[in-house]
């Protein structure tokens, strides 16, 4: 938390800045105002992160963190009272972004704004412009207007790729090199999207676009070769983004013991399960779409049927789809990367990670009770809940039952999973300890991963990486929720598992950050 001395500081520049407290602030405004407040100022249609622009926002922002604080809460709820907590974290986040994350002038993927996959996220995992075009929801054959919009959208990227080259100046050797990834997925995007330009007019944005693309890829991988400096925002600083913006209740020093102890714990857990399985058959990987669709509708049943026969949720008739959600679909073509290994052998594992579509879903058909909770938090925040929840529920349901019905060695892949998130998560710590680079991150979560099945040949294992090095405890959180449901579990229970309650109360609460989560669950089921 801020010192007093940071917080008169801010009340300060608060009065200075104009921006003077208002006691009568009604939060739900305040959060709608302020969501405005934090998306850059345009000009003439096209994102401002120049020097000013950036340099004005950090001078008004201690005004509304003053607004924020000025608020009286006496007659507040609990849940009321997180929504604060919540609004708060990501005050703090926009603090740390002109503080120390600086993602205009240190990471040039953050110009990447083009994207045609679906994120499984409320909000698309790292920090990007303010400009997505996100390809995937866009459905052909356009309307006139959606052309209209789709065109302008577009015009969007060459003029914001020409300040890029302007705002970037950091020295981040990571960051720099990582970036052309991303740049080539915004390219290939294009390429895809421009056939289906059927108008003069969306084929020249399409483009403009892409050549502006080609051109931001070269300079930046010119400008990647003199880059020298480390990429990490340091321990002090990632201690602070953790107690003040992701609200995970533990430092630095503690997340490496713990990720430690997890990664033991999952490669003990396998060791035991391949002894107790060695008289059975390995787990033979689906090699064609259509065996994999028979094994995935076998586990859809065998799902969907576990959930109500147990009575494990209120079930709702949107559920079924939304649980039976596929990305992308399955390539059994080789080389498999890490979760096409585990899901070309049996799709039930992530199946249950695939909870982060009903929490989308929910967020549609049964959202939260807050105006708060139904906009999704900035920076990432969610992530200790949605990504949290969704990991432990492949290790919660295999103890509750749910995987008897398929092969033994389907309880194998739970614990390759759970190792390959610990290990990829001391990546995380490492590398913004300035310990590790990302390369020594992505081989440490290479070799530490069971199976081979994490290859350094692959893009996975420094995709996450570089994802965790934009979004700083971001490669924790899977654990990190984990470990938090687990200790809502042991507070609560004193016997069989209270999981109607947990699931429906998860879903009821809404996608905030686990500790937050943590106390309302607590407070509806009572201690045990």
């Amino acid at each position: 938390m801020p010192t007093i001395m940071t917080c008169l500081l801010l009340s300060l520049a608060a009065l200075q800045a104009g921006a003077t407290p208002r006691g009568g602030d009604n939060l739900a405004t305040l959060f709608s105002e302020w969501r405005e407040f934090q998306r850059p100022p345009r000009v003439q249609g096209v994102p401002d992160y120049g020097t000013k622009a950036m340099a004005e926002q950090a001078r008004a922002l201690p005004g509304w963190i003053s607004r924020l604080g000025a608020i009286d809460t006496s007659s507040f709820t609990l849940a009321q009272k997180d929504d604060l907590a919540l609004v708060r974290a990501e005050m703090m986040g926009l603090d740390f972004d002109h503080r120390v994350l600086r993602p205009w002038n240190r990471d040039p993927a953050f110009y990447v704004t083009v994207f045609s996959e679906q994120s499984d996220q409320p909000a698309r995992e790292g920090e990007w412009a303010d400009a997505a075009i996100e390809l995937w929801a866009v459905h052909f054959p356009l309307s006139e207007a959606a052309e209209a919009g789709l065109v302008n959208q577009l015009s969007v990227i060459p003029p914001l790729l020409a300040q890029a080259k302007k705002n970037l100046t950091g020295n981040g050797k990571d960051l720099w090199a990582m970036a052309g990834g991303p740049i080539r997925e915004q390219n290939a995007a294009l390429q895809a999207l421009l056939p289906k330009a059927s108008s003069p007019k969306l084929s020249a944005a399409v483009r403009a676009a892409l050549a502006a693309t080609n051109d931001y890829g070269a300079w930046v991988a010119t400008q990647a070769k003199t880059k020298t400096g480390p990429s990490g925002v340091g321990v002090d600083h990632y201690n602070w983004y953790l107690a003040n913006v992701a609200l995970v209740p533990f430092t630095w020093d503690q997340l490496v013991v713990l990720m430690q102890r997890e990664l033991d714990r999952a490669r003990a857990g396998l060791a035991a399960e391949e002894l107790r399985n060695r008289a059975q058959p390995p787990l033979e990987p689906a090699t064609s779409v259509q065996e994999h669709q028979r094994r995935f509708d076998e586990v859809m049943k065998t799902y969907v049927d576990f959930l109500r026969k147990n009575d494990f949720i209120t079930w709702q008739p949107w559920m079924e789809p939304a649980l039976a959600t596929l990305p992308g679909g399955f390539n059994p073509a080789p080389p498999l990367e890490f979760f096409a290994q585990v899901e070309a052998r049996d799709p039930m594992p992530l199946r249950l990670h695939m909870w982060h579509f009903l929490d989308l879903a929910a967020m549609e058909k049964q959202p939260p009770a807050s105006p708060i909770r139904r906009r999704p938090a900035l920076y990432n925040i969610f992530n200790t809940r949605t990504e949290g929840v969704a990991t432990a529920l492949e290790e919660l349901m295999m103890h509750a039952g749910m995987y008897d019905s398929r092969p033994p060695r389907v309880r194998e892949l739970v614990y390759i999973m759970l190792a390959e998130r610990a290990a990829r998560a001391m990546g995380d710590l490492r590398m913004h300890a300035n310990q590790w680079t990302l390369e020594q991150a992505s081989a440490f979560a290479s070799e530490s991963t069971p199976r081979g099945w994490l290859g350094m040949d692959g893009r996975t294992v420094r995709e996450e990486q570089a994802l965790y090095l934009r979004r700083p405890s971001y490669g924790t959180s899977y654990i990190v929720g984990k470990l938090q449901l687990d200790e809502v579990i042991a507070r609560t229970a004193r016997g069989p598992l209270p999981m109607k309650a947990l699931l429906d109360g998860l879903l009821r609460i809404g996608l905030i950050p686990m500790s937050l989560v943590q106390k309302e669950l607590q407070a509806e089921l009572g201690p045990g």
